[in-house]
Parts: structure tokens; sequence; C-alpha cells
């Protein structure tokens, strides 16, 4: 092969490579969903927050106080992907009522936190864990009592964060997967994405683009090291995400502080407060039996 023809081969596999990069990275990026209502809209005082995160990048949040005074208990809200503080507004009330103060945040890359290179489960991970940080901080908030309540990708994150940091209180998992590439392989199978040999291509892109192992980081693996209290809820009739894996998770459990509540719905339904106040009600229940608690499982 003479110097100029492989010159050229480098040159088209180059653009090739550089074609495929960017048509993963645009396929694969969340939509930003503008927020059009507020605590105000459920009767609550809130402050529209910043939060300094990886990368040099902010969040923002919604921080609603306790409605007592002294240092109380925390619930951090983190949504799903696409999704933003909005989606899990309808749990801040009953929250509030309990005696919690919650905070509502962001990820990168989606609402109104900066842009970033890319979004992925460990940066919904590493965002949490910068909110938790924010509101350790804050001289009203119990830095022991500190709760994670995450939607999908945001309940992936939260036992990732749950499984590393010793200071969560309580997680609760609301419609978790179970691996990133059984849901990466069900999101292929919806564009009509051959695996082989583009699917296994995207999700050796995307390991290598995040900078993890999908098996370092699924839920399947995370819940075996958490040690708080913590609570798997999963809609019975989710589409997005078979309950089956709700299952298997549970299964993979280290012990009984973690449960499993499977609900009617689907993947989205916890977002229709109306539909779901009875088990709106028995998470905030659980969560107010556990932030006390001391039951924490040996390594």
């Amino acid at each position: 092969m003479t110097p100029i023809v492989l010159a050229a081969a480098i040159l088209a596999l180059s653009v090739v490579f550089l074609a495929f990069r960017l048509v993963v990275h645009r396929g694969l990026a969340p939509a930003r969903v503008s927020e059009s209502q507020t605590p105000a809209d459920l009767g609550l005082a809130f402050e529209e927050v910043r939060i300094p995160t990886a990368n040099r990048k902010t969040l923002f949040g919604r921080f609603v106080p306790a409605p007592v005074e002294g240092r109380v208990p925390a619930v951090i809200l983190i949504h799903g992907w696409g999704g933003n503080a909005q989606t899990m507004l309808p749990l801040m009330l009953p929250l509030h009522q309990a005696g919690f103060a919650v905070l509502a945040v962001d990820a990168r890359c989606h609402g109104r936190s900066d842009e970033d290179s890319f979004s992925s489960l460990p940066r919904f991970a590493e965002d949490v864990e910068h909110a938790m940080d924010w509101l350790k901080l804050r001289p009203a908030i119990d830095p022991d009592g500190i709760a994670l309540v995450g939607h999908s990708v945001g309940a992936g994150a939260v036992l990732l964060v749950a499984s590393r940091r010793k200071d969560v209180a309580t997680a609760v998992s609301l419609a978790a997967f179970s691996h990133p590439a059984a849901m990466m392989r069900r999101f292929l199978a919806a564009k009509r994405i051959p695996f082989m040999p583009f699917g296994w291509l995207v999700l050796h892109y995307v390991q290598h683009a995040i900078g993890h192992r999908f098996d370092d980081i699924a839920p399947l693996s995370t819940v075996r090291k958490v040690r708080c209290p913590t609570l798997l809820v999963h809609g019975a009739s989710d589409t997005t995400v078979p309950v089956a894996e709700a299952h298997a998770i549970h299964a993979a459990r280290a012990g009984e502080h973690v449960r499993l509540k499977v609900v009617a719905g689907s993947h989205d339904d916890f977002g229709d407060v109306d539909d779901v106040a009875e088990e709106i009600a028995e998470l905030v229940a659980f969560l107010r039996d556990c932030r006390h608690a001391a039951q924490r499982i040996p390594a």
C-alpha cells in the first residue's frame, strides 16, 4: 500500500468515526423540556438555587424548606432522562407536609442546568452527590438525614450514589432499569437499528465515551453494595422498563433492607399524583419511618 493510499484510508476511517460519533451523541442526547410549573403552584414557598457540580458546571434546583424549624431531614429528587425538576413536583407537597426539606434538581443537559459534553447515568450520580454536599452545608439541614429519590435513569443514579457513600440515609428507586445495556438494546430496537453490528458498536462506544463499564454502574451490581434502607418502586404495566427488571434488581440485593413495591401503572404514572396518591403516601411513610433509623448493614 502506497503512502498516498494509506493516508487516504486513514482519512476515510477518521471521517467515518467522526460521523458515527456525531450520530451517536445526537441520537442519544436528551431533549431539554421547559418547566411550566413550580412549587408555588402547590402553595409552597421555594428558593431557586444554583449548585456547583463536576466540570465547572452548575445545576439548577428548587429548594423547599421544611415546615418546621431546627435541623431537619431532607430529600433530594432527581428526574429521569429528558425530564426536569417539574417531573418530581407531585412528590414535593407530601414530603413537605411530612416535615422534610426538599431539593429537586435538573441534571446537567436537562431543564435549566448547564450543558455538558454528554449526559449519562454516572453524571446523574455526580450531580446527586454535589446536591448532597450542597445540602450538608445548609445549617437547617440534618447532614445525617438526607434521603435520595430518583426516577428511571435518576433511580439508577440514586442506587449508584447509595452504593458508594455511607452518608445516604435512605434511597428510593422509581422505575429503575436493571442494566444500561438492556435499556439501550430496547432503545435501538425501537429505532429499528440492528444490534449486529451497529448496536454492538454503539454499546461499546458509549461505555468508552462515559468512562464506565455498564456492568459496574448497572443497578443489578450497585444494589449489592447499598447499605441504607432502600425502596424499589415499579409499575406492574411498565412497558418502558418491564417489571421483571425490578424483580431482578431486588433479587440481587444484599439483604432485607432493600424492599420492592410493585404498584399499578406504567413508567411515568407516578407523576400523576391523583392516580398514585396511595403509593406516594406509602413512599413518604417509608422515608419518614427510616429517617431516624441507623439500620445500616455492615459491609
